[in-house]
């Protein structure tokens, strides 16, 4: 009988396994860029937030980057801070990307506003709005209506002749906190929205099994505050208990027993994930933002940085650093070299570029990263 090269390599992947469960018990987080000194300053949002009823109200806000829980927050309290408690109906106008003409912008601006102290305009999506008025928009910050403009951009170029007419306390950047900065947020989000005391091994466990991303985080503090009623505070194994269930807490959790030298607990976290009907490729997007920042570590050390600084230097946090430690010298100099090239293969083989099932892809990432059938390397970075 003749076998495709597929079937081959499914046989040999399902016999490594079987060999690696069988030994199974259960069977079963940067250095700083210099050249941001010599930028214009924008206001940071959090920081705006923090004292924004104390600030000047401006006649041109640009409010502009990637973080739309951040964007919401700073969109809401410019408006709270402008118009004060009068319904936003009779004082905000909205306008998105298919109705933000000049024009019609300009003259609700110039528009007396109803039982608010001013008129308020928000263009959402304003980046292809900015590009096309740039001229328009210089002529109105030097000489502007009554009303206020509220920008909402993805991106903002500082040093353009618009920006620079617009105050650096009017310019609000909504990006997401360096990662070192989030369990803190999440502590002070924790006390001041739920009225709950986080504690701050919870808050960094949090930030280990969430992404990088605000909203997700707010998201999970609120699940965490209904689940810990009526307590008023959250504990590590709070966390554990909830939001330890969830995908990318389970991936961090394979890389976890990989640095502690347990190969087949991790092939069996990986297994219960696909067996649940997590997405491969899902997956191996929280693989590769592992692997990632572990392959430019090993890079850095590699052109003579001490590891711990490496790693600081690739965005593990100083909680993460000892584990990440540990995970590399289980996989030693071997398979630290190779993990780009095997992402890549990885990533190319789900999307079709092999006969193995995606699965089957990821489940052979993992075997790469054990080391075959289960066997450790000793080797030491």
């Amino acid at each position: 009988m003749v076998m495709t090269a597929g079937r081959i390599a499914e046989i040999s992947l399902s016999a490594s396994r079987t060999a690696l469960c069988a030994a199974s018990p259960e069977g079963s987080t940067l250095l700083p860029n210099f050249t941001e000194l010599f930028k214009i300053q924008h206001m940071d949002a959090l920081e705006f937030l923090k004292r924004s009823r104390q600030s000047e109200p401006q006649s041109v806000y640009v409010v502009f980057g990637d973080e739309e829980f951040l964007v919401q927050q700073v969109r809401e309290e410019l408006v709270q801070l402008l118009i004060g408690e009068v319904d936003p109906t009779y004082a905000v106008s909205v306008y998105d990307l298919e109705r933000a003409s000049w024009p019609s912008i300009r003259n609700d601006l110039h528009t007396l506003p109803f039982l608010s102290p001013r008129r308020v305009v928000v263009v959402e999506q304003a980046d292809a709005f900015v590009s096309a008025h740039r001229s328009e928009l210089e002529k109105y910050v030097a000489k502007p209506a009554p009303g206020t403009l509220i920008l909402l951009t993805k991106s903002w170029v500082s040093t353009t002749k618009l920006a620079k007419l617009i105050p650096d306390a009017a310019t609000i950047s909504c990006k997401t906190p360096r990662l070192g900065q989030l369990p803190a947020w999440c502590v002070q989000r924790a006390k001041t929205i739920y009225k709950k005391r986080l504690d701050p091994q919870a808050a960094e466990r949090l930030v280990e099994y969430c992404e990088p991303s605000l909203g997700l985080l707010d998201q999970e503090l609120a699940k965490l505050a209904t689940f810990v009623f009526p307590a008023d505070s959250i504990s590590r194994d709070d966390v554990e208990r909830l939001v330890g269930r969830s995908r990318g807490a389970e991936t961090f959790k394979i890389f976890e027993a990989l640095a502690q030298g347990q190969p087949a607990r991790a092939m069996h976290i990986l297994q219960q994930q696909l067996a649940e009907g997590h997405e491969p490729m899902a997956l191996l997007g929280a693989f590769s933002w592992q692997l990632r920042r572990v392959a430019l570590a090993w890079r850095r050390h590699q052109q003579g940085v001490r590891l711990a600084e490496a790693l600081s230097e690739a965005d593990f946090q100083r909680w993460q650093i000892p584990n990440a430690e540990a995970l590399m010298r289980q996989l030693g100099r071997r398979r630290l070299n190779q993990l780009m090239d095997w992402l890549l293969e990885a990533d190319l083989g789900i999307k079709g570029n092999s006969p193995l099932a995606p699965s089957m892809q990821l489940e052979r990432l993992l075997l790469k990263l054990i080391g075959g059938g289960g066997a450790r390397s000793q080797a030491k970075p």
